[in-house]
C-alpha cells in the first residue's frame, strides 16, 4: 500500500517507487534466468516455464511496464504467483485529503486516479482529519457527522473495501449464541473450501452448509427470523460462497 498525501506531487512520488521496484524485479530477473540455464538444458519442464514466463516479464518491464500487465493464462497461474515479482502485486493509493475535500477529493488526488486506473491499481480518498474526529464520538454521532459533510462511511471502511477489491476477497459469518466470527475467503470460493477455512476437517467431511444472505439475517432480525421467512437454504458442494453469507456447516466426521 503507497500513502499518498494531496499535499505535494503524488503521481511524481508514486512513480519513483514503482521505478524503483521494476529495477529491483529486473534485477532479480537476470539472476533467476541465468540460474535456470543448466535445468533448461536437462529439459527441466518447470524450469522451461519459468524462463518463458521470467522473459515475458522482464520484456515488460523493460517497456518501462510493471509486470502486473501482462495476462496470464490459467495454466500458468500457479508458476506465476511462485515468481513474487514486486510489480505484480496490486497496490492500493491511499490519498489523504483535507476536510472540504473528502467527498471528490482535489486535482492531486485525481491524477492519482487516473494513474492507479492505467496502471490497474485501486485508489481511495480520505481525510485523515475526519478520521480523527469521527474516533472521538459515539457510532450515532459519527454517522450524523458524516452524513453532513456528505460520506456514507467512514475512510477507514472504504479503505477495507477497497483492499478487498481489490485483492479480490469476500467474508462470511458464522453466527452462535456466544460470538459471531467473520471469515476472510478468495471470491470464488465454494462451500467446501470455504469450511476449510475453519478446519481441514470441515472441509473434508462436507455435507451441505445452512446459508442465510447478509441481507436477510439483518431484516429478519437473526438466524430463528430468518428460518421462519423461509430465507435459511441448503447449499451443497458446489455453491460459491457469496459476500456477507451467513453459514452453518454439517459434516462428517
Amino acid at each position: 500500500m503507497t500513502h499518498v498525501d494531496g499535499r505535494v506531487d503524488p503521481v511524481a512520488d508514486a512513480e519513483t517507487i514503482e521505478t524503483e521496484l521494476m529495477l529491483a524485479d529486473l534485477e532479480s530477473i537476470e539472476k533467476r534466468r541465468a540460474g535456470l540455464v543448466r535445468k533448461i538444458k536437462g529439459n527441466d519442464k518447470e524450469a522451461v516455464q519459468q524462463e518463458r514466463l521470467l522473459a515475458e516479464a522482464q520484456a515488460m518491464l523493460e517497456d518501462g511496464k510493471p509486470a502486473r500487465l501482462i495476462e496470464v493464462d490459467e495454466d500458468d497461474a500457479k508458476a506465476w504467483r511462485m515468481l513474487q515479482l514486486l510489480t505484480t502485486k496490486p497496490v492500493l493509493y491511499v490519498c489523504n485529503v483535507g476536510e472540504s475535500e473528502s467527498v471528490d477529493g482535489n486535482e492531486h488526488s485525481a491524477k492519482v486516479a487516473a494513474m492507479a486506473a492505467a496502471q490497474g491499481n485501486a485508489h481511495v480518498i480520505i481525510s485523515a482529519q475526519i478520521e480523527e474526529e469521527i474516533s472521538q464520538l459515539e457510532a450515532d454521532e459519527a454517522q450524523m457527522f458524516l452524513e453532513e459533510m456528505g460520506l456514507q462511511e467512514a475512510g477507514l471502511d472504504r479503505l477495507i473495501r477497497a483492499g478487498y477489491e481489490l485483492l479480490h476477497l469476500e467474508t462470511y459469518f458464522t453466527v452462535g449464541p456466544k460470538e459471531a466470527r467473520a471469515w476472510t475467503i478468495r471470491a470464488g470460493t465454494s462451500g467446501p473450501q470455504a469450511a476449510g477455512v475453519i478446519h481441514g476437517d470441515f472441509e473434508k467431511g462436507f455435507i451441505r452448509a445452512e446459508t442465510i444472505a447478509f441481507e436477510d439475517f439483518i431484516a429478519c432480525n437473526g438466524e430463528q427470523g430468518a428460518k421462519e421467512a423461509g430465507k435459511m437454504r441448503a447449499e451443497g458442494k458446489s455453491y460459491v460462497v457469496k459476500d456477507g453469507d451467513v453459514m452453518h456447516f454439517l459434516f462428517s466426521k
